[in-house]
């Protein structure tokens, strides 16, 4: 399959996982699909009052520079190893 299929995979699997992720690994998984989907984090970051705009803004933006194919590619690695 194409990186392109593998990534939709992903985003279908991640919502058929057994059990509920750690925060820190769901915000990774947010980061990876963001960048893959979106680039490089941009605007500005939310809040002190909303913690979780703000965990999920610092995040993302903690894969900045990260290639789109590359980001891609983590996400359906990590989402396989959530599935393993």
């Amino acid at each position: 399959m194409s990186l392109a299929a593998d990534f939709e995979q992903a985003q279908t699997d991640v919502k058929q996982l057994p059990s509920r992720p750690a925060n820190n690994v769901l915000l990774r998984l947010y980061a990876l699909y963001k960048q893959g989907t979106h680039g490089d984090a941009d605007g500005k970051r939310p809040g002190v009052f909303d913690l979780v705009g703000r965990a999920k803004y610092d995040a993302w933006k903690s894969v900045a520079g990260t290639a789109r194919e590359d980001a891609q590619r983590q996400y359906v690695a990590l989402v396989t190893d959530l599935r393993a």
